[in-house]
């Protein structure tokens, strides 16, 4: 059984973007703008929230400490959003496994 990526890593990219590198190697940059138009995503367009950006190494996705987060399926590229857009692809590139 194949397990299920998820994030171990992310970190703050310019404005709404963000850089995640998933369990299975893949690193995606994506920007987070297209989520933050209502309800508690919106609590995310300010700059200090915004920057409380971390993995939750329970959940493994990403979180802030406003409590969001975020399907790491949808992240990963795997799932639609239940509802609403999701966030606008930047690059996705692999991490090549060291020798």
């Amino acid at each position: 059984m194949n397990q299920l990526a998820r994030v171990n890593d992310a970190e703050r990219l310019d404005g709404f973007a963000v850089r995640l590198t998933f369990t299975d190697g893949l690193v995606r940059e994506l920007d987070l703008e297209p989520l933050l138009t209502d309800g508690v995503l919106a609590a995310l367009r300010d700059a200090e929230v915004f920057a409380s950006l971390h993995v939750d190494p329970i959940a493994g996705t990403i979180a802030w400490t406003n409590g969001v987060d975020l399907d790491p399926d949808v992240l990963h590229g795997d799932h639609e959003p239940a509802q609403g857009p999701g966030p606008r692809l930047l690059n996705e590139y692999r991490l090549r496994p060291s020798a």
